[in-house]
């Protein structure tokens, strides 16, 4: 089954950066859209940022300043550096993908995507 995996989550403090990383297990992302979505306890799941096929990004509001995607072509991967965490940044992040050219107006709806990670959670400790 097509899948993608998320890596890098943990326990941070405020302050902390950190990277995630999202791969598939078998296919590769050349003309994938792929976006970060997180969720927070007891919150909905909300888009982070989208690295297009057309290679444009897009980035939610409070995203815009701390948080970079990139996508790494040659080792089939898109990261994602999260900087000055802070306690609201704690929560699942998902990685989701499919094979289109996302646009500013879908890009961070989730019924968009047909290919989906299981998460990676982002702990804040004090």
């Amino acid at each position: 089954q097509v899948q993608l995996v998320e890596s890098g989550g943990g326990w941070v403090r405020p302050g902390d950066s950190l990277l995630l990383s999202c791969a598939p297990t078998a296919f590769n992302l050349d003309g994938y859209s792929v976006t970060w979505f997180r969720q927070a306890p007891g919150k909905k799941r909300e888009a982070v940022a989208c690295t297009s096929a057309s290679e444009i990004v897009y980035y939610s509001n409070f995203a815009q300043d701390r948080f970079v995607i990139t996508r790494d072509k040659a080792r089939n991967v898109v990261n994602r550096k999260l900087r000055q965490l802070t306690p609201d940044d704690a929560g699942v992040y998902y990685c989701a993908a499919r094979k289109w050219v996302a646009t500013y107006t879908t890009w961070s709806q989730e019924a968009e995507y047909d290919t989906w990670g299981q998460g990676t959670q982002v702990t804040q400790t004090q």
